[in-house]
């Protein structure tokens, strides 16, 4: 079968042996030469790999859907299937030639090596497997063996979320290829996709993005066996079986073998396992992938290559003629022959076949791949119209083949919809590569790969779009080329690395946006603190220098650094003194942590200090003794104000000098609550809510009421004790502020509680509530309010005083005057028309004027008991202290007017009765008035 003179050479090994490159460099030491290559993205590989070398001019590339053959021809890179024949090169190559045991492929494989030959050397390169076949069939074949450069290791089953950097996962379908990538996405930062189907161009900018670190991960169909040289350190299989076109079977060791050997570039060792669904491979695989010892292939896949194209039947039956030798064997049919059965039924194909050149035609039309994946009815239906066009008109009509290009040339749709397009056009890429098939072959060729460009690049981008963060990528390779990064902190406080914006930078810690997996929030946390453990220091010696007027707490306990919280307030062992906790991340450092602490309790312990000084310098004091001191600790406990009913005791037992000495601190005993007044202001006030909410452990902290207000609506929420710190006695739906409330104890201290007495305007004035409010607040002081109406007394109503001397120029009465007597129209003389009757007018009456009334309350004290289980609640009335009897006392029976009180409704008298001797209250404000009025 060899009737060419030349060396010929069987470079056989396992994977990573360098056998591509010695092809081309012995390729290149020729004047021409061939190399057939088992896909067209390796074919395009190794065409920029010599164009680099020896420039475009002399270089060709030829496969199915692409051509380029420049006029000075020398080295021509090419698939298996596209190979020329009978160019007379000098040096003839195979890639890959253990595919003759390909089922679908193996019989152009088979014949390249029973017929293609260079005139002074050929080589074929594979797996070691081939060597028997090679042997018996190709005569002075010369062996040559070469061994692997690296080591290859199994390393087990592993989860996705643990593979290590530059790792290849090998799926068998689209399916898996996808959901594998966007795991690997949102939880490695994403991966580059590389499947057979895909264009050259999406391929090679799929792999540039992994070659450059831009992603760390490739996933990949098992096309990635066929000689594509990557930087993979690891391989996993997430499958190790296939559908192979026909049933779906485990693959062969050679064949995962193939595969595996991906793993370990040059002299970098390399290792494989599984992943996912996969079990794990049985010792005996493992072994003989790691020594690469194989069963020998037996069996090549063959098919007639001299061909008969006298009729159909002639062409049939050659391309189903036995082999001529026992190791090569016919494989299932192909796709070509079976398309020619089909479209030779036809009624309108086989009318056309009149002679050897129709026959010949209607089989290089049936050798038009299905790219589409297509039905093989309907592909066939595309075939049978081609050839017509072809039979009649000799080439294919421009306006039919640019509406088919034209519906394809869209870049709109998500990934499957890319791929489809591009599947389509690379049927009329084939089409416009064959000689002859149209008008304008160079015109139409560069339209199709426009078209196919065009797509690959929207492929490209929807492929990373959907599989690539591209923040993360970027980060990863930074980090892995450990280079400084450059950071910077807007002024929104937004942290840009690289460009990248990876989240803000709030006081002291650094809050990621747009992370969606662990690893991805670790990727970004490392290249953050890389960039701004400076800023934090940077930070932190402003932040120590910082006056505290740019500092702040919240009614929450947070502190603030102009709007940055930069910690929390915390619970410590005196109510007064707090502690503080900071908000500084880890990778700030612990010098960074103390110093923000340290700043922190400063301005805290500053700041109690000022808004609570009356009540430290009372608790600094060492001239209180005794009860007194007793007291001024109670008062500390309270934060400054106590409800008197509470210490009701105590206050019993102060003599007059132990309360001298608490008013020299502000200390002022109402009727109702003991506080200090300075302590009442907003500041204060603030701030002992949040000291308060800490010693009470409160999970939320309840707000001061807006400054200012005199009463303030009662809420439901708020917990014990609550009214009190804030300044307030509830009573009623509101609470009123305690000093205003022993300003008002002090207008009812004179009314008689007894007998019952109404709201004054000074009353009204001092709470700023209506009638009807103030109503509310009285029976929540203990008070009860009787509602009654009455009619209002208006101004114009009251007597007017009668004068002393009447004038004698003015009479007595006054006479009414006499009605002056209107006398009746005449009446005048009424047109022919007869006159509209006008119904008379309805009688004017005089409006009755109806009394207005006012509604008032009478308030008498009608105290709720307490009870004898527990203290009084906060807001419970208590009656407050009066000096002396209520000016109205009652008299008679139950039921029956007392002697000062006219009929019912009518108005009441009241007698003054000689007040009895009282030692003067030294409590009561008017002490010094009434010690005056002595005098």
């Amino acid at each position: 079968m060899d009737s060419t003179p030349g060396r010929v050479t069987a470079v056989l090994g396992p994977t990573n042996t360098g056998k591509t490159h010695y092809a081309i460099d012995r390729m290149l030491a020729h004047r021409t030469g061939v190399i057939g290559l088992p896909l067209r993205l390796l074919a395009r590989e190794v065409y920029d790999r010599i164009v680099a070398v020896r420039g475009p001019s002399v270089v060709a590339l030829v496969t199915g859907e692409e051509r380029i053959v420049p006029a000075r021809t020398a080295y021509w890179v090419c698939t298996v299937e596209a190979m020329p024949q009978g160019i007379g090169a000098d040096f003839v190559a195979i890639d890959e030639i253990q595919l003759c045991a390909d089922p679908e492929r193996g019989h152009v494989f088979t014949d390249r090596l029973l017929n293609m030959r260079g005139l002074h050397e050929t080589l074929f390169m594979g797996s070691d497997t081939m060597r028997p076949a090679i042997a018996e069939l190709v005569p002075r074949v010369q062996f040559a063996r070469r061994e692997r450069f690296s080591e290859l290791l199994y390393t087990g089953s592993k989860k996705i979320s643990r593979m290590p950097g530059r790792t290849a996962i090998v799926g068998f379908s689209v399916d898996n290829v996808y959901a594998i990538a966007e795991l690997l996405r949102r939880q490695k930062g994403g991966a580059a996709v590389v499947m057979g189907a895909l264009s050259p161009r999406t391929r090679n900018a799929q792999v540039a993005m992994y070659q450059n670190g831009d992603v760390d991960y490739l996933v990949a169909t098992d096309a990635i066996g066929m000689g594509l040289n990557l930087d993979i350190r690891h391989v996993a299989f997430s499958a190790t079986s296939k559908f192979d076109g026909s049933r779906i079977r485990p693959l062969m060791p050679h064949e995962l073998a193939q595969i595996a050997g991906r793993a370990g570039r040059y002299m970098q060792p390399g290792t494989f396992g599984v992943t996912g669904e996969a079990q794990p491979l049985d010792d005996g695989i493992v072994e003989a992938i790691q020594n690469h010892s194989f069963k020998p292939i037996d069996r090549l896949m063959w098919r007639n290559h001299r061909l008969e194209f006298g009729s159909i039947e002639a062409l049939i039956a050659s391309l189903e003629a036995p082999s001529p030798e026992r190791m090569l064997t016919r494989g299932r049919e192909a796709d070509d022959l079976s398309s020619l059965r089909t479209l030779y039924e036809l009624e309108g194909v086989a009318a056309r076949l009149r002679d050897a050149r129709d026959v010949r035609l209607l089989w290089d039309v049936c050798r038009i791949p299905d790219f589409q994946g297509i039905s093989h009815g309907e592909h066939t239906n595309l075939l049978s119209r081609i050839f017509g066009f072809l039979h009649e008109r000799g080439s294919l009509p421009d306006d039919w083949f640019a509406r088919q290009i034209k519906r394809i040339d869209r870049t709109d749709g998500d990934i499957d919809m890319l791929s489809k397009r591009l599947a389509y056009i690379r049927t009329w890429t084939y089409a416009a590569q064959r000689k002859g098939w149209v008008d304008n072959e160079a015109h139409w060729r560069d339209a199709t790969r426009a078209v196919e460009d065009r797509l690959s690049d929207a492929l490209h981008l929807a492929l990373t779009n959907r599989f690539v963060d591209r923040r993360t990528s970027v980060l990863l390779r930074r980090l892995k080329m450990k280079e400084g990064l450059l950071a910077e902190i807007n002024d929104k406080g937004e942290v840009i690395v690289e460009g990248e914006t990876l989240g803000r930078l709030e006081g002291f810690r650094f809050h990621q946006t747009g992370t969606t997996s662990p690893d991805e929030a670790r990727t970004v946390g490392q290249a953050a603190a890389q960039a701004l453990r400076p800023e934090f220091h940077l930070r932190a010696d402003r932040f120590y220098n910082a006056p505290d007027t740019e500092m702040d707490f919240t009614e929450q306990g947070g502190l603030m650094w102009g709007d940055q919280a930069v910690g929390k307030l915390v619970r410590g062992a005196d109510p007064l003194r707090p502690s503080v906790e900071a908000f500084v991340d880890d990778e700030a450092g612990p010098e960074v942590m103390q110093k923000v602490t340290r700043r922190l309790q400063h301005f805290i312990d500053r700041k109690v200090a000022a808004a609570m000084e009356p009540l430290l310098a009372m608790s600094r004091d060492e001239t209180l003794t005794g009860i007194a001191r007793g007291f001024a600790f109670r008062l500390m406990e309270g934060f400054g104000i106590l409800q008197r009913q509470d210490v009701a005791q105590e206050v019993k037992e102060l003599d007059q000098d132990a309360r001298a000495q608490l008013r020299k601190h502000g200390v002022r005993f109402g009727q109702f609550t003991i506080f200090q007044q300075l302590l009442l202001k907003p500041a204060p006030t603030r701030l002992r809510l949040v000291l308060w909410s800490l010693s009470k452990d409160l999970a939320e902290f309840p707000e001061a009421p807006p400054p200012g207000l005199v009463t303030v609506p009662k809420v439901d929420w708020a917990p014990e004790g609550y009214y009190t710190m804030a300044g307030y006695r509830l009573a009623g739906s509101r609470a009123i502020r305690i000093d205003m409330l022993e300003r008002l104890a002090d207008l009812l201290r004179p009314a008689d509680s007894r007998g019952g007495f109404e709201a004054t305007p000074d009353m009204l004035s001092i709470t700023g509530m209506t009638l009807e409010q103030f109503a509310d607040l009285m029976g929540g002081l203990g008070y009860a309010a009787e509602r009654g109406e009455r009619t209002k007394v208006r101004a114009a109503d009251l007597p007017t005083p009668t004068p002393t001397e009447v004038p004698d120029d003015i009479p007595a009465e006054t006479p009414d005057p006499t009605p002056t007597e209107t006398p009746e129209p005449t009446p005048q003389e009424t047109p022919v028309e007869e006159p509209t009757e006008v119904p008379p007018a309805p009688p004017v009456e005089a409006p009755v004027e109806t009394p207005e009334t006012e509604v008032f309350y009478t308030f008498t004290w009608a105290p709720r008991r307490q009870n004898a289980r527990g203290p009084r609640r906060e807001g419970q009335g208590d009656r407050p202290q009066r000096k002396g009897k209520p000016k109205g006392a009652f008299a008679g029976k139950k039921g029956t007017p007392r002697a000062d009180q006219g009929a019912k409704g009518g108005p009441r008298t009241y007698e003054a009765r000689p007040k009895r001797d009282k030692p003067i209250d030294p409590d009561n404000p008017f002490a010094a008035l009434a010690a005056l009025k002595d005098k």
